[in-house]
This record gives structure tokens, C-alpha cells and sequence, in this order.
């Protein structure tokens, strides 16, 4: 099952600068070292279990679809689920009509030498970022995962996603089925958007009619307010 959101990705143009943009907003930020895809990343982990992952490419040019977010400055472009089994997953997601990419095995090494492994597998291409792609960890996701999850502005998790679409019902039923509870309808003033929302583990996740990413920080006393992921 889903079991809420691993990780969510945002995609930066330089990440030295990423890492100073973050802290200056009260976020701890650790490197968290090079996939060999071409890639780096630095990790903010929360008390929740989710992380934001800031990615940065290491070369001028990619065929990966995160790197085309780098023409508009960068940004929120991905999010990623925890799961109990993937293979599980990827039937209960195709009962629902869509039909995953076969699971892809990739590695980090950390700063420290630590090499991490999993797989991933991603929805189709036509669904990327409004349906999450799944992870599944071969080292333990401990390892994975920043310990280091107290900020100094309070945050202590991820509160709710909004993913917003130009039309919101054919995703509502299959968020229904993957997700195993009854979507809410919903209403979005501050994005002049309606659609629905659904919840998973600690998090909820909204979609609605209108093309934006947003998040909401949830803090140890009081709810944050919601903020568009900066890409510096």
C-alpha cells in the first residue's frame, strides 16, 4: 500500500546556492552525494519520515524529463510514495488502468562512501508528477533517509501536496483505488482551482484544476503556511 510520501523532488539550477537558499530559510540541509545518472543532491528530513531531495545535474545537457524543470529556473517537479512491496504496487496501480515502468535499479554514494542501491519505477510519461513514482530499497532506507531532522524554523514534515491538472476526475478515481479511501472533493481559492483530496500515511495530497505545484509545511506547533518549492 502507500504508504505516504517518501520524498519529494525539487530540481535546482546550482546546488551550492540551493543548499545557502534553504538554510537561510531555517531548513538543516546535508549533502547527500552522486548518483551516477549525472547527478547530486543535497536532503532535508523530517521527523515524519519524507525528505525534500534538492537535485542538481552535474552536465549541460540530459535526456532525463527533470532536467527540462532548469529552462524555468527549477523547482518542484517529482514526489515519490513508500510502499510495502513493489511489484504489489505496481498491479494494484495497473487494476486501476496505469501501467508502471519496469523497475530501474540506481545508486548514490555519499559523501561519507556509503553506497546506496534501490529501484524506482515511474508512472507514464503522460502522468509524471501528478501520479507519484514508487521506490523500493535494496540498503536500508535508514541509510537513505537524513537523520538529521530537527530545523531551526520548527518544520517537522510535509502537511499536504496539492498537484495541480487541467482535469482532475480521471486522476480522482484512480487515487480512489490506489490509495483504498474515498477522495474528498475540494476547493482551492488561492489557486482558483476545485478538485479533490486524499490522504496517505501522514500527508494529504490534492489535486486540482490548475497547473501548480505547492506544498505545506507542518510545523511542532502550528501549521506553516503554504510555499511553491524555490529552485535557489
Amino acid at each position: 500500500m502507500l504508504n505516504g510520501i517518501d520524498h519529494i523532488v525539487i530540481v535546482v539550477p546550482d546546488l551550492e546556492r540551493a543548499v545557502r537558499s534553504y538554510a537561510a530559510l531555517g531548513f538543516t540541509v546535508v549533502l547527500g552525494g552522486k548518483h551516477p545518472i549525472g547527478t547530486e543532491n543535497a536532503l532535508i528530513g523530517f521527523s515524519d519520515g519524507a525528505y525534500l531531495e534538492l537535485l542538481a545535474f552535474l552536465v549541460p545537457d540530459s535526456p532525463h524529463p527533470w532536467f527540462a524543470a532548469l529552462a524555468s529556473g527549477g523547482g518542484l517537479v517529482d514526489f515519490c510514495m513508500q510502499i510495502d512491496d513493489l511489484r504489489s504496487e505496481m498491479a494494484l496501480f495497473a487494476r486501476a488502468g496505469v501501467e508502471l515502468a519496469e523497475p530501474m535499479r540506481l545508486t548514490r554514494e555519499r559523501p561519507d562512501g556509503y553506497r546506496l542501491s534501490w529501484v524506482l519505477s515511474f508512472p507514464p510519461v503522460d502522468r509524471a508528477g501528478a501520479l507519484p513514482f514508487l521506490i523500493s530499497d535494496e540498503t536500508p532506507r535508514e541509510e537513505r533517509v537524513p537523520r538529521e531532522v530537527a530545523h531551526p524554523n520548527g518544520v517537522t514534515g510535509i502537511e499536504a501536496l496539492t498537484v495541480a491538472v487541467r482535469d482532475a476526475s480521471e486522476l480522482r478515481k484512480i487515487y480512489t483505488r490506489v490509495c483504498g479511501n474515498v477522495a474528498r472533493d475540494l476547493r482551492r481559492d488561492d489557486l482558483a482551482g476545485a478538485g479533490f483530496a486524499v490522504r496517505f500515511g501522514p500527508t494529504a495530497s490534492s489535486c486540482s484544476h490548475r497547473r501548480a505545484r505547492r506544498a505545506h509545511w507542518r510545523t511542532g506547533s502550528v501549521r506553516a503556511d503554504p510555499a511553491h518549492m524555490p529552485s535557489a
